[in-house]
C-alpha cells in the first residue's frame, strides 16, 4: 500500500479498515452487483436488492479457526477437494440465512422468517441417527412412534439432552428411559464417517456443514464430521449430457441396455477424484465381454478339474502367481478404503485377470489345481462390490452354499515383491527377445536387388551379468553416495559430470557415462531406490533357466543357452549389466528329410524337417509340432525310419499296416548328420544306421 497511515501494508489485511474509513468520510458507499450476469428461470435478469436479511458470520475469527482444525483432522480423499475447503473457509464472510418464502425451517428468534436450504440441511444427519425410533418406517412420518412419542413432545430441550453430553434432563412428559435410549442411539451413531455430495457445493454447503457440526460441538470435536468425499460430474461419451443433443442416457435405459453389473462396472472406471466421471458407452460394451469371458472360463475349469495339476505348488510361476494375487488383495482393499473405484477396478479385475493370463501362458507344466480355485474365489470376491449379481452366480458354480454376501474378505497370503519383480523381469526379457528377433530377421541394407532375408534362427545364447563393467558399476557408487548423502536427492548433471570426470578410471567412457547417468535418473523417479543397487536381488539365470522352455517356444527356437558374460567376448563383456541381458541369435547348419504321415484322413500331412547335429526323437517331435500345430502332446506321436531307407518310402502304405517295414526310433537315438554328403544316420545302442530322406510319424 502507498496509501499515507497504511505505507508497507498488504491491501487484504487492510482492505476492510480502508472501506470503513472511507465510508464513516462519506468519501464512497457500499454498492453492490453479481459478478457475472445472473438470469432467473424466468428469464429475467437479476439484481441485488438491499433489505433486511440475518446473516451467519462465518468469517467470525474464533469460529472460523476451529472449522480449519475440524478440516485438518478431515479425510477429503482428494488434495483437490481439500484446496477447495481451504480456499471457501479463506473467503466466506457473512452468508444471508434467511428467506420469506418456500419450504423451510422458521427461525427460532424471528419466525417470519424460513431458514434457507444451504443453511438449514447441515445437521440433519443427528436426526437420522434418531428417527426409526421416532416415526417407525413410515418416511412421513406419519405413523405412530415406536416409543409412543408424539411431535409436540420434541421441545427444543429435550433435543439439547438428546444431543449435548452435558444437558439436563428436560421438562417433559416422555419417561427419562426413553429419551435415554434415542440419546443412546446418537451416541452409538455419531459422528458422520462419510458425507458423499458434488464437488460444487464444497464452497457452500458442505463447508457450511463443517462450520455448523462445529457451532453445535465446539467441545466435542469427536462429533465432528470424519470423512467427505466430493465427486465431479458425470459425461456422456466425453460429453455433457443433453437431451437437445440426443446424448443422454436414463437410468432405466442404461440398466436395459448395459445390465446392472455392467452398468456399475462401467461407472467405477468412470473416473475417480473430483475429476468429471466420463461414461463411455464402448467401454460399457467391452465390459461386459470381460465378464462374459471371466463367467465362460470359470465354466470351463469346474468343468475340467480333474485334469488340472495336483500336488505342491512350487514352481517358479506358481509361486508368482501366489504372490501376485496377494499383492492384488491388497492394493484393492487399500483402493476400496480410500475409495479410488476405478483404482480398486484395476487392481482388483483387470491387473488379476492379467496375472491369471501370464500363468496360463507360462505355466508349460498345466496350471496348479488349488491356485486356480483360490484365484477364482478371490476374484470374485474382489469383484462382488461392483457386480454383485454376477458374482453371486460364480460363486454358486463354485458350489458355495451360502450367499457370497455372508462371505469374508480374503485372507492375504505372503507376498514377496522380490519374485513379483523377477516375473516382470522374465515378461520383459522375452519382449525384448522377440524384438531382436525381428530386427534379425530384417533384410540387410544396401541395393534391393541384393536383399536377401537372413535364415530364421534355430539357436540363442543368452548372456546375463552378475556385476556391472567397471565404469558402470564406479558411476553407480558415486550416484549412490550422492542419494544417501543429500537425503535421497541426486545432485544437478554438472555437479555429478565434473565428480565423474575428475576419476581416470572413466576418462575414456565419458560419452557413455552421462546417457548412463540420465537413465538412472529416469528410471529412479519410476522404480525408486533400488536401481542404485549395484546387483540385482535376485538370480537372472535361474529365473531363465527355469523358464527356458517358455522362451525357447515363445521364440519358436530349437534351443537357448544363459551364460554368463564373463564368458562372452569383450564387447559383450562392456554392455551386459544386470536386468539388461544381451543375446546373440544363430542358425545351426541341417540336413533336410521329408517326414510324412501314412495314416488316412487325419488332419496331418507330409513335410519337410531340418536334422541338425546331436537331435534326439523328442527334439525331431517338437520340431514337427512347432509346424503342425495339429499334435498336442509329444507322447502320441510315434516317429520310426524305413528299414529300407532306399526302397521303402518307394512303397505303397497298406491301410491299418503303416508300421510294416519300418523301426521305431527310441528317445535314446541321437541323429548324426554329414554336412557335406548330405546325410543322416542315427546312432542307437552302438549301432548306427541310414536313414535315407524320408521319415515317418504316427499320431495316435
Amino acid at each position: 500500500m502507498l496509501v499515507d497511515g497504511f505505507k508497507g501494508q498488504k491491501v487484504q489485511d487492510v482492505k476492510k479498515t480502508i472501506q470503513k474509513k472511507m465510508i464513516d468520510a462519506r468519501d464512497a458507499f457500499i454498492y453492490m452487483e453479481p459478478e457475472k450476469q445472473v438470469m432467473s428461470r424466468s428469464s429475467d435478469e437479476c439484481v441485488v436488492a438491499l433489505c433486511d436479511q440475518w446473516y451467519l458470520d462465518y468469517g467470525d475469527e474464533n469460529w472460523k479457526k476451529q472449522t480449519s482444525q475440524c478440516l485438518k483432522n478431515l479425510e477429503t480423499f482428494c488434495e483437490e477437494t481439500r484446496r477447495n475447503f481451504e480456499a471457501a473457509l479463506g473467503w466466506l464472510q457473512e452468508h444471508a440465512c434467511s428467506r420469506t418464502y418456500g419450504l423451510g425451517t422458521r427461525l427460532p428468534w424471528d419466525e417470519q422468517w424460513l431458514i434457507e436450504s444451504l443453511s438449514d440441511s447441515t445437521i440433519y444427519m443427528a436426526f437420522y441417527t434418531v428417527a426409526h425410533l421416532l416415526q417407525g418406517s413410515d418416511l412421513r412420518g406419519q405413523a405412530e412412534s415406536p416409543l409412543g412419542i408424539r411431535p409436540h413432545q420434541m421441545t427444543k430441550e429435550v433435543w439439547d439432552y438428546i444431543f449435548f453430553k452435558e444437558a439436563p434432563f428436560p421438562k417433559t412428559q416422555i419417561p427419562k428411559e426413553k429419551l435415554d435410549q434415542l440419546k443412546q442411539e446418537f451416541e452409538y451413531w455419531y459422528p458422520v464417517d462419510l458425507r458423499v455430495s458434488g464437488k460444487d457445493l464444497v464452497p457452500n454447503h458442505l463447508s457450511y456443514y463443517l462450520y455448523n457440526h462445529v457451532a453445535m460441538w465446539p467441545e466435542q470435536s469427536d462429533k465432528w464430521p470424519v470423512a467427505v468425499r466430493a465427486n465431479g460430474h458425470l459425461l456422456l461419451n466425453s460429453e455433457k449430457m443433453s437431451k437437445s443433443t440426443g446424448n443422454f442416457l436414463t437410468l432405466t435405459q442404461a440398466i436395459d441396455k448395459f445390465s446392472a453389473d455392467g452398468m456399475r462396472l462401467a461407472l467405477a472406471d468412470a473416473g475417480d477424484t473430483v475429476e468429471d466421471a466420463n461414461f463411455v458407452e464402448a467401454m460399457a460394451d467391452a465390459g461386459i465381454l470381460r465378464l462374459y469371458t471371466w463367467v465362460e472360463w470359470v465354466k470351463e475349469m469346474v468343468a475340467n478339474w480333474d485334469s488340472l495339476r495336483s500336488g505342491p505348488a512350487s514352481t517358479f510361476n506358481d509361486r508368482v502367481f501366489a504372490s501376485e494375487m496377494n499383492a492384488g488383495i491388497i492394493k484393492t482393499d487399500q483402493n476400496y478404503e480410500k475409495m479410488m473405484f476405478k483404482e480398486a477396478l484395476k487392481t482388483g479385475f483387470f491387473e488379476l485377470q492379467a496375472a491369471k493370463d501370464k500363468y496360463r501362458e507360462l505355466a508349460i507344466e498345466g496350471m496348479h489345481r488349488d491356485l486356480i480355485f483360490r484365484f477364482i474365489e478371490v476374484q470374485t470376491l474382489l469383484l462382488a462390490p461392483f457386480c454383485p449379481h454376477l458374482c453371486e452366480h460364480i460363486w454358486t458354480l463354485l458350489g458355495k452354499p451360502d450367499t457370497i454376501m455372508n462371505a469374508s474378505w480374503p485372507v492375504v497370503g505372503p507376498v514377496d515383491e522380490a519374485l513379483i519383480r523377477s516375473s516382470q523381469y522374465l515378461m520383459e526379457v522375452a519382449h525384448d527377445l522377440r524384438l531382436r528377433l525381428k530386427n534379425y530377421m530384417m533384410p540387410a541394407k544396401g541395393k534391393k536387388t541384393d536383399r536377401q532375408p537372413p535364415l530364421k534362427p534355430s539357436h540363442c545364447t543368452i548372456y546375463v551379468a552378475k556385476n556391472y563393467p567397471s565404469w558402470q558399476h564406479t558411476t553407480l557408487s558415486v550416484l549412490r553416495n550422492h542419494f544417501q548423502n543429500n537425503n535421497g536427492k541426486l545432485p544437478d548433471n554438472k555437479i555429478i559430470a565434473s565428480e565423474l570426470g575428475a576419476l581416470p578410471e572413466l576418462k575414456k567412457y565419458m560419452k557413455k557415462v552421462m546417457p548412463f547417468v540420465a537413465m538412472i535418473k529416469e528410471n529412479l523417479e519410476k522404480v525408486g531406490p533400488r536401481v542404485l543397487d549395484l546387483q540385482l536381488e535376485f538370480d537372472e539365470q535361474a529365473v531363465l533357466m527355469e523358464n527356458i522352455v517358455y522362451l525357447t517356444n515363445s521364440l519358436e527356437l530349437e534351443h537357448i543357452e544363459v551364460k554368463f558374460a564373463s564368458e562372452a567376448e569383450d564387447k559383450v563383456r562392456e554392455e551386459c549389466c544386470p536386468g539388461k541381458p544381451l543375446n546373440v541369435f544363430r542358425t545351426e547348419p541341417g540336413v533336410s528329410v521329408f517326414i510324412v504321415n501314412p495314416q488316412p484322413s487325419n488332419g496331418h500331412f507330409s513335410t519337410k524337417i531340418e536334422i541338425r547335429q546331436g537331435d534326439s526323437r523328442d527334439s525331431i517331435i517338437r520340431r514337427l509340432m512347432k509346424m503342425d500345430r495339429g499334435i498336442k502332446d509329444l507322447s502320441k506321436v510315434k516317429l520310426m525310419r524305413f528299414d529300407d531307407p532306399l526302397l521303402g518310402p518307394r512303397r505303397v502304405p497298406v491301410l491299418g499296416k503303416e508300421q510294416i517295414g519300418k523301426t521305431s526310433i527310441s528317445e535314446h537315438a541321437v541323429f548324426h548328420v554329414d554336412l557335406m554328403g548330405k546325410k543322416v544316420h542315427l546312432a542307437e545302442n552302438g549301432l548306427r544306421a541310414d536313414i535315407g530322406d524320408t521319415l515317418v510319424y504316427l499320431v495316435h
